[in-house]
C-alpha cells in the first residue's frame, strides 16, 4: 500500500492559523479532492474537529489518543500505525494522510510521495508542515510541479508539487 501526505504549505511552511486554513485557493481544494476521493484518508482529532465533518466519498481514520473518541461513520485509531493497518487491512491502494502537524511528522518516515500544494507567499500561522523548505534533505525529490497564478479566485500564486521517495 502506498502512503501519501497531502499538503498546502506557505513558502515558511504554514499550513494553518486560529483552526482553518489562511489563504484561499478553490484549485487546490479541487485537486485534494480528486486525489483522495474514493481513498481512505487519515487525520488527527484537531484537523477532524476543524474541518467539522466527515468528508464525501473517503473513509475518514481519525487519529486520537483518547480510547474514548468516536465519530460516527468514521474508524478511530489510537497511533499512525493502527490507522495505516486500517486502511491495510481494507485492501487501501493508496491512504492519504491529510493533516495535521503532529500527523505529518509521524507519517514522513512511512510517505512514499508527498502532494504539496505551495503557497508562494510568507504567511503567519499557528501550525506548520515540518519540512516544506527542506523535502530533498528528507529523502524525497522533486517529480512534477505544475505552476499556478494568482487570480480573482486564488489569494496567491502556487505549485502543485509532487515529491517522490528517493529509491522508492
Amino acid at each position: 500500500m502506498r502512503v501519501s501526505i497531502v499538503v498546502a504549505a506557505a513558502e515558511n511552511g504554514t499550513i494553518g492559523a486560529d483552526g482553518g486554513i489562511p489563504w484561499k485557493l478553490p484549485d487546490d481544494q479541487r485537486h485534494f479532492k480528486a486525489l483522495t476521493t474514493g481513498h481512505h484518508i487519515v487525520m488527527g482529532r484537531r484537523t477532524h474537529e476543524s474541518i467539522g465533518r466527515l468528508l464525501p466519498d473517503r473513509t475518514t481514520i481519525i487519529v486520537s489518543r483518547d480510547p474514548d473518541y468516536r465519530v460516527p461513520g468514521a474508524h478511530t485509531a489510537h497511533g499512525l500505525e493502527a490507522a495505516l493497518e486500517v486502511a491495510r487491512d481494507a485492501g487501501e491502494s493508496e491512504v492519504f494522510v491529510v493533516g495535521g502537524e503532529r500527523l505529518y511528522a509521524l507519517a514522513l518516515p512511512f510517505a512514499d510521495r508527498i502532494h504539496l500544494t505551495r503557497v508562494h507567499a510568507r504567511i503567519v500561522g499557528d501550525t506548520r508542515f515540518p519540512v516544506a523548505d527542506e523535502l530533498d534533505r528528507a529523502g524525497f525529490m522533486l517529480e512534477s510541479a505544475e505552476p499556478r497564478s494568482r487570480d480573482a479566485r486564488h489569494d496567491h500564486d502556487f505549485t502543485f508539487e509532487l515529491w517522490r521517495r528517493r529509491g522508492g
